[in-house]
């Protein structure tokens, strides 16, 4: 996978999890842009999964997150 300058940090809270990881948003765009153009899933690569206590959960390449199930999405 080549490397890209359009992926954007960031820390996803999603039920009681808390995700860090990268999205690609197109040059320009914005977090909100991209969240409100997803379908029902959007991939976050390099993924660090956390509970709301800071446990870790699990750490994957790439996971998909479900975007009914996200209440805040910020700039890592």
């Amino acid at each position: 996978m080549a490397e890209s300058d359009n992926r954007t940090r960031v820390v996803i809270l999603a039920g009681s999890y808390r995700i860090k990881g990268e999205i690609e948003l197109v040059a320009g765009a914005r977090i909100t842009d991209y969240m409100v153009e997803s379908k029902e899933f959007f991939a976050v690569t390099g993924a660090e999964v956390r509970d709301l206590e800071g446990r870790m959960i699990m750490t994957a390449p790439f996971i998909n997150v479900c975007r009914g199930h996200v209440v805040v999405v910020a700039p890592d």
